[in-house]
């Protein structure tokens, strides 16, 4: 078994699709929207196979917006490689004013990670 994809909600689906395809090496599928649903989404592949699926309907996003932390996900992890391309990808992020909510580190459990914030707060690890 594996996860097949990882689905979040967003207040602005082309603002996260373009930060997820600028900074993780992801590729999107073509803008799918649902007009009776007034549902919009993109798939982002992963080179691996895996992929995220960003989702945007207007009445969950003026609900998320008004939620200070989101229920249910915690994080999710996306491994690099190396510590010198999570060293590397958490100082580009930084020198682009995104959020560090976790500096470089070997975690109590063996991890290299960096923990950072995606446009709409969701933690990411930057893992090896």
């Amino acid at each position: 078994m594996k996860i097949e994809h990882l689905a979040i909600w967003t207040r602005d689906l082309e603002k996260m699709k373009d930060f997820y395809l600028e900074f993780f090496d992801l590729k999107a599928n073509e803008k799918y929207h649902n007009p009776q649903k007034n549902f919009s989404s993109y798939f982002l592949f992963f080179p691996s196979g895996a992929r995220i699926e960003l989702m945007h309907r207007p009445e969950f996003a003026e609900f998320l917006q008004n939620q200070e932390k989101g229920i249910g996900l915690a994080h999710f992890a996306i491994s690099v490689g190396s510590k010198e391309k999570v060293d590397e990808l958490t100082e580009l992020l930084r020198s682009r004013n995104y959020t560090i909510y976790g500096e470089p580190r070997t975690t109590g459990d063996g991890y290299y990670e960096s923990v950072i914030l995606d446009p709409e707060g969701n933690q990411i690890e930057i893992t090896v």
